[in-house]
């Protein structure tokens, strides 16, 4: 076999080549693994690169062309990368799609894109997407991974994807010379925000967008020691940050991808991967976080002892950067003791957890580093393909989301917005020129988030801007630093603070599942969340939590008032995105009546003595 040099992800012109390459080079090594049958069963370099050339020339049978839109609608799977691999193949433009979009959101995203045709994964899917592909003037089919059913009438024309196949060995074309052709500086897909802030925007990358993000990604966790790497894919593929960090950069890396058969299963899974790279969201550490304490409540004297030890000693070490004789033996012994057993439980041999996607509250990050999880917190939109910055493995910062990667320019505007230019920076928004315009300026992206450069050039976030709280005397609040502190608290799951123009902080709060069962049984109480909303009790209960918090915060930081949400903040009720993200105008438009009454009850200092909400 003749060996092929490798090569990096700054000197490749296009994504499919970057794969077409790796292949070449791994050829019969284990690649995508996917479960069948109860067991994780993988499928090698080379049989991934045929499939990906077949279903190419099946999508030019079916009339792609080069620059048309395909929709992607489908769970992490292989099916996945090789559908995107091969469109892109052929110079065709991905759009990636939320398996829990409803119809509304498929048809604002096919009326927008201008989609020719989309590739499905499931019958449920495929059944929510025909009526709005049915409206689409520019629809012509719908390729479904799982067999269609026959019965199913519509006027869009549905194809399983082994005829797409079939049909493909029809066409003679060479797929490996078609894809050379396309430059980095071309359009690779359009993935549309996730929604925080209103409808949907669609983000247009180039293919250099993305592999700007896979060098800089490389690069920075380049001390950790890469070799043979095992990823896990478990956040929805849809999201940037997925897209890029667990799809596309494991093709830079050469690594092996396990597909997780869900969130719920997560944990399970971890265990037969083993992963040496997760990436994830805050909000599932914050779960792991809130699971893990829970659990304390029912472990005995010593078990609590020690692991509370070693979380003492775990975060002086951090803080401090050494420990004394007595306490670094004693840290050794815990490290057998407690960590192994925690990593363990992650699969035993992760280098490192990446958090992205939303901001990670400090004291999470320090809590799972100290039980010998190294977390590394990084930074970036999807208008960056998404990756900005990133911590470094030898000097990780929890408080900051690490320095820029390579060949990435940050600078703080006047306002203090962070602004970024560099091949990552988007084309624009697909068929909005408006809102391209106020984001991109003379080559920099305006961010929206606010923050500054520390003494090292590590990057600190200190909130969104559009999400900044300026109270009536004037003073600029950011929620976000309270709304971590509240969900950290045992008691509370989720929290969005509000009160733009208002004299003081108001929020609205949901209570941890577990905690509130307890609460029920403990107080002799019945009913569930919706009945307890306006229970005298369980507010006072909730109330001395708020209390704690405040204890922390400066004055115009503390929460006055608050009310209890009757139910958590889910995709299900778009209280949420699909990136587990709070819709903060959701939020407000569900509770917003709530929270302005609020201000109509007269308030003693910050006590709240009466129920509220």
């Amino acid at each position: 076999m003749t060996l092929i040099q490798e090569k990096k992800a700054e000197t490749w012109d296009n994504l499919p080549q970057m794969f077409f390459d790796q292949a070449s080079r791994f050829t019969d090594r284990p690649f995508l693994w996917k479960k069948h049958e109860g067991l994780y069963v993988p499928i090698s370099w080379h049989e991934t690169k045929e499939r990906v050339l077949s279903l190419s020339r099946g999508l030019i049978y079916q009339g792609v062309a080069p620059g048309d839109r395909v929709i992607l609608a489908s769970e992490n799977r292989p099916a996945w990368m090789i559908s995107e691999l091969a469109i892109l193949s052929i110079g065709a433009i991905a759009v990636p799609t939320y398996t829990t979009n409803t119809e509304d959101d498929y048809r604002h995203i096919l009326h927008n894109s201008g989609a020719k045709g989309g590739i499905v994964s499931t019958t449920n899917l495929y059944k929510k997407l025909v009526p709005p592909a049915s409206e689409a003037p520019d629809f012509r089919f719908l390729i479904c991974m799982e067999a269609p059913e026959p019965q199913f009438i519509s006027d869009v024309q549905v194809i399983s994807q082994n005829n797409v196949l079939e049909s493909g060995a029809k066409i003679d074309k060479d797929i490996l010379s078609i894809t050379n052709q396309w430059q980095r500086i071309d359009t690779a897909c359009i993935i549309y925000t996730s929604g925080t802030g209103g409808a949907p925007k669609g983000v247009v990358l180039s293919h250099g967008a993305i592999l700007h993000n896979c060098a800089g990604a490389r690069d920075a966790l380049e001390e950790l020691g890469l070799g043979h790497e095992i990823f896990l894919s478990f956040l929805p593929l849809s999201h940037s940050y997925e897209h890029m960090a667990g799809q596309f950069f494991p093709i830079s890396i050469g690594a092996e991808v396990y597909y997780a058969e869900g969130i719920e299963t997560l944990s399970k899974n971890m265990l037969e991967a083993r992963p040496t790279i997760m990436t994830a969201v805050p909000r599932l550490y914050e779960s792991m976080h809130q699971r893990i304490t829970n659990g304390l409540d029912k472990a005995g004297v010593l078990k609590k002892a020690l692991f509370f030890k070693t979380l003492k000693l775990g975060n002086k070490k951090q803080k401090l950067g050494k420990l004394g004789f007595m306490d670094c033996a004693t840290n050794f012994l815990l490290d057998r003791l407690v960590r192994n057993s925690v990593r363990k439980r992650f699969g035993g041999r992760l280098k490192a957890l990446v958090s992205g996607g939303a901001p990670l509250n400090p004291e999470i990050g320090f809590f799972f580093t100290s039980l010998g999880l190294r977390i590394l917190q990084g930074y970036g939109q999807t208008e960056s393909a998404p990756l900005i910055s990133v911590n470094r493995p030898n000097k990780i910062k929890m408080n900051t989301v690490g320095p820029p990667v390579l060949a990435t320019e940050v600078r703080i505007a006047d306002d203090g917005e962070i602004l970024v230019r560099g091949e990552l920076v988007m084309q624009g928004y697909w068929r909005n020129q408006a809102a391209t315009s106020e984001v991109l300026v003379n080559g920099w992206l305006h961010t929206g988030d606010v923050g500054h450069l520390d003494e090292d050039g590590y990057l600190v976030i200190t909130d969104r801007k559009k999400d900044i709280i300026v109270n009536s005397g004037g003073d600029n609040i950011a929620p976000q630093k309270i709304e971590g502190f509240l969900c950290l608290q045992p008691e509370i799951d989720q929290a969005m603070v509000y009160g733009d123009k208002h004299p003081h902080l108001v929020s609205v709060i949901v209570p941890n599942e577990s905690w509130l069962a307890g609460w029920v049984e403990n107080n002799q109480k019945n009913g569930c969340l919706t009945d307890l909303v306006d229970d005298p009790d369980f507010y006072k209960a909730l109330n001395a939590v708020v209390d704690r918090v405040n204890a922390k915060l400066s004055n115009i930081e503390k929460i006055r008032r608050f009310v209890i949400a009757k139910e958590a903040f889910t995709i299900n009720n778009k209280l949420m995105t699909p990136t587990m993200k709070v819709r903060r105008h959701m939020v407000v438009k569900h509770y917003g009546e709530k929270l302005e009454r609020l201000y109509n009850k007269p308030t003693k200092g910050h006590k709240r003595n009466k129920k509220e909400g």
